[in-house]
């Protein structure tokens, strides 16, 4: 278990517990986070669960692989530290991983 921060455009934050082994996309969409939609459920097939890794974590998580960087060419305002919220797996290390929702996704 990982508490995970998200971080709304609006600056309000909600900390979460989120399941090792669950997805952070998982950890939003189950408590109703604003602005990560999964509309693919998670399969890989979207962007709408785009993130910002918080920077002090970015280095810390498995890089993205070829099929997601192909994917967030479909995001808006992607940055060098944007990933999709599906392809990031929940382990005991994260704790304290924080996240920023982009505004654009509301």
């Amino acid at each position: 278990m990982a508490i995970v921060t998200y971080i709304l455009h609006d600056g309000r934050s909600k900390d979460i517990e989120v399941k090792t082994g669950e997805s952070v996309k998982d950890g939003a969409v189950n408590n109703l986070v604003p602005g990560i939609l999964a509309e693919c459920g998670g399969a890989l097939a979207c962007a709408t669960c785009h993130v910002y890794v918080d920077e002090q974590w970015f280095d810390k998580l498995e890089p993205a692989g070829e099929v997601e960087m192909d994917m967030l060419d479909f995001a808006e305002d992607v940055r060098k530290n944007s990933r999709l919220s599906c392809q990031i797996d929940i382990t005991e290390e994260m704790n304290g991983l924080v996240i920023h929702v982009p505004e654009e996704q509301y």
